[in-house]
């Protein structure tokens, strides 16, 4: 007789024991709504480098407007940064001292020296322009840049400032996805072999030269090259940046040719990071450098009674047309509405970055500001700089619009035929290529 199966005792509540009771699958997790936010907003900035037209259009327009304002005071150029300026090499060299800016010009004095730095520049600018590179040739744009500003610290319109931050910000972004000869590259090397990289030989006899020339500039001890201190950073001096970058670009050809699967994907996403980053602080400073200009006219009486606009009109110095200029200082209504309507467009920009229409329409005024500034004052550079600073917030689908119109008259013209692009822009935009393919220093 078999003796009864034991039973576990019932509760006087009839539930179950506590030790399977705590085994029971508890409700499902639900995300709150600032975590799905927050969520949504790292795959945002992980999953793509963001604005790729607008990061093509700022690294052409800095780019351009050094290139144009180097060709233009060529004749000018041993006065304004060489050996006959009057400011001389040895106060650039104490006033760097104070400062601790950097510049690659007083590693020598002789004229030679100048003249390489300068061609350098100039070239360094074009090839940025043309996107052939953009890694490497914005790292060369920003010394150019840094080099000849620093030498010379009181030459300049305004427009050089702009042109001294925004150097050192493109460096940090991938400026070459579309409108370069990256893209370019990179779509006919994928359509030729998608799965074999080639071994890209000019980028890396570009990488060896530039380290080769950043090796004996460090032993030499030239001015500058501080590792941990006096740099672009806190505690980070220009040795460590430069030779940081040149090491950058070399695990990055190395990763995309030996290990294309998670570090390629570790490298592209901290690249996304850092060109968002950047990107975000190009806005913030563009809303900068408004909301103050804004605020201080507010504060200047010749402002505030609306007269501020007549004076630089009949100054012989800003008065490239003088006819023009006499014509439009002497409308009293029209100086006040341009002296009011400039206050009210600064000071109210960055306010309306949240409305796309208000933002557009106060863009587009800006942008007719600078214009107006360049013929009437004869300040080209000063507005190239700004309204270049400005198209950091033009809508994508204007830059795609005139991207394909741009394409469909650059066929006519050269009576190409290629298929033409689809509605909406380069392909390279569609699938957001970094435009550098597996490029060494693309």
């Amino acid at each position: 007789m078999t003796s009864p199966t034991p039973q576990q005792p019932a509760t006087a509540t009839g539930t179950l024991p506590e030790d399977q009771a705590s085994r029971r699958p508890g409700p499902p997790f639900e995300e709150t709504r600032v975590e799905r936010a927050i969520g949504r907003g790292f795959a945002q900035v992980t999953s793509r480098a963001m604005a790729p037209y607008q990061t093509a259009v700022i690294r052409i327009g800095f780019s351009a407007t050094w290139l144009l304002f180097l060709l233009r005071e060529f004749p000018n150029r041993h006065a304004l940064y060489g050996p006959d300026s009057p400011f001389s090499l040895d106060m650039a060299r104490r006033l760097l001292d104070g400062n601790h800016a950097f510049s690659v010009l007083p590693w020598s004095g002789s004229s030679g020296w100048f003249e390489c730095v300068y061609l350098l520049a100039i070239a360094a600018s074009a090839l940025l322009m043309l996107g052939w590179r953009t890694r490497t040739m914005s790292v060369l744009f920003m010394i150019g840049v840094l080099s000849l500003q620093n030498r010379s610290i009181f030459l300049g319109d305004g427009g050089d400032n702009v042109i001294h931050l925004m150097s050192m910000y493109l460096v940090l972004t991938r400026c070459g996805q579309v409108w370069s000869l990256d893209a370019r590259r990179a779509r006919r090397a994928g359509a030729a072999s998608p799965d074999a990289p080639g071994r890209d030989l000019p980028g890396i006899l570009l990488w060896t030269v530039l380290g080769l020339a950043l090796a004996v500039a460090q032993l030499l001890g030239n001015y500058g090259l501080t590792w941990f201190g006096n740099g672009p950073f806190p505690h980070i001096g220009w040795s460590l940046a430069l030779w940081g970058l040149w090491a950058v670009h070399g695990v990055w050809w190395a990763v995309c040719r030996y290990a294309p699967g998670e570090p390629r994907t570790v490298l592209d996403t901290l690249a996304r990071l850092a060109h968002n980053g950047a990107l975000l602080v190009i806005m913030v400073e563009v809303c900068l450098i408004y909301a103050t200009a804004g605020w201080y006219k507010i504060q200047g009486s010749r402002w505030q009674d609306g007269t501020a606009v007549y004076y630089p009109m009949h100054l012989d110095y800003f008065s490239p047309w003088p006819d023009l200029s006499q014509a439009l200082g002497s409308a009293g209504l029209m100086v006040m509405l341009l002296t009011y309507g400039t206050v009210i467009v600064q000071v109210a920009f960055p306010f309306t970055l949240f409305n796309r229409r208000l933002k557009n329409v106060l863009l587009v005024a800006m942008i007719c500001e600078h214009l107006s500034i360049a013929v009437l004052l004869g300040l080209p550079f000063f507005s190239l700089a700004m309204i270049t600073a400005d198209a950091v917030f033009l809508p994508t689908n204007f830059l795609t619009w005139l991207s394909a119109r741009l394409a469909g008259l650059r066929d006519r013209l050269f009576h190409r035929g290629d298929a033409p692009l689809p509605q909406g822009g380069e392909p390279e935009a569609r699938t957001h290529n970094d435009g550098d393919g597996h490029a060494l220093v693309g």
